[in-house]
């Protein structure tokens, strides 16, 4: 019901910034909390930030925290993930997810759909 279409990555240096966007369809957007996740090559998923479906709660994982900032626009379909001071580290599939939850969840379980993932790479 839910299709979820990721854009902006790339390849960038470090300390460079890179804005993601995640594109839904349909008209009931803000029924869902949002989950960025990213899997590095050779590791397992792992959490990056949710949102709520208002997006009143943010939640980053400690490996971002400070750097990474997720927000969405309802109006627009639209959520993304902002990151700052990126690090080699960083690099990796990012996922745009979607939840029938009312706050965001940091466990892939509690999401119901994803995007194909966006490409970002940070090296120099």
């Amino acid at each position: 019901q839910v299709q979820l279409v990721e854009s902006g990555g790339g390849l960038v240096q470090p300390g460079d910034s890179l804005r993601l966007s995640c594109a839904a369809s349909g008209r009931t957007f803000s029924n869902y909390a949002m989950g960025w996740f990213r899997q590095p090559p050779g590791k397992e998923r792992e959490f990056v930030s949710g949102i709520s479906r208002s997006g009143g709660i943010k939640v980053h994982a400690n490996s971002v925290k400070g750097r990474f900032t997720i927000s969405r626009d309802n109006a627009k379909n639209t959520v993304y993930l902002q990151m700052n001071s990126l690090k080699p580290e960083d690099t990796a599939v990012y996922y745009c997810a979607a939840g029938s939850v009312a706050t965001p969840k940091s466990v892939e379980e509690e999401y119901n759909y994803w995007g194909q993932g966006t490409q970002v790479t940070v090296s120099s």
